[in-house]
């Protein structure tokens, strides 16, 4: 993702949460302290199929078929928990897309076994990152951040770990991808995750107009996604 691109949608969600910008940027350094220049290479996806696991509960019914529907020459790439949901089903992870605010444990155990993780920073999480990067095989650490990218640090697009995963996709040239364990209504969760949820739906929403692809988790809600933020024609 250029940061010019993504920079005035950056602006609107700090604006909307109320987030210090600044702190972004300071959990920002402190990652790029730990992080290893990564090779974007190594998620290489071009003319693939990319299935983006969301951790929703959602995924549990969607297991089954995943494994029926995904195509020989397709990749997975988990959001948070939903990396656990799959290894406990037997379907191989990718990549997983984390702040490290659920299961670090997880975060540990992929890396060691060389799988890349893409840990992101934000000014929520500059704790954990000092806590829990340290003791990550840092050779297959992605370092992301949704301020401005500095040194090892890369900013790919995207503000949950859900959206994320699915921005990082396209930027490593993903062909098409697709949805799975993904739900934008839930009655059990907080004001502030409904909110989360609905700057993911938006930012999918921008996805899908840039790459000219219709994202079908998206069929049936496009018409009520605020699109005020983002910048499309």
């Amino acid at each position: 993702m250029d940061f010019e691109a993504w920079e005035s949608v950056y602006e609107s969600i700090l604006a909307d949460f109320g987030f210090d910008r600044a702190a972004d940027e300071r959990a920002r350094d402190v990652l790029a302290g730990f992080a290893e220049p990564f090779d974007l290479a190594r998620l290489d996806v071009t003319d693939e199929t990319v299935v983006i696991a969301g951790a929703g509960p959602s995924l549990e019914s969607d297991l089954d078929p995943l494994s029926d529907e995904m195509p020989s020459d397709g990749a997975v790439f988990a959001a948070s928990t939903a990396a656990d949901r799959l290894a406990e089903a037997d379907v191989e992870v990718d990549c997983m897309v984390t702040d490290l605010d659920k299961n670090p444990e997880t975060v540990r155990s992929l890396t060691e076994r060389g799988t890349p993780v893409a840990v992101h920073a934000h000014g929520d999480n500059e704790p954990l990152v000092r806590d829990v990067v340290p003791t990550l095989d840092t050779r297959n650490v992605l370092a992301t951040t949704q301020a401005a990218p500095v040194g090892p640090v890369r900013n790919v697009g995207g503000f949950t770990d859900g959206d994320r995963a699915a921005f990082l996709a396209d930027c490593c040239g993903a062909d098409r991808l697709q949805f799975v364990g993904w739900d934008f209504d839930g009655n059990s969760v907080g004001s502030m995750k409904r909110q989360k949820l609905a700057w993911a739906e938006r930012l999918l929403y921008w996805l899908e107009r840039r790459r000219d692809e219709r994202f079908g988790v998206l069929d049936g809600r496009r018409g009520g996604i605020d699109t005020d933020a983002l910048p499309i024609e």
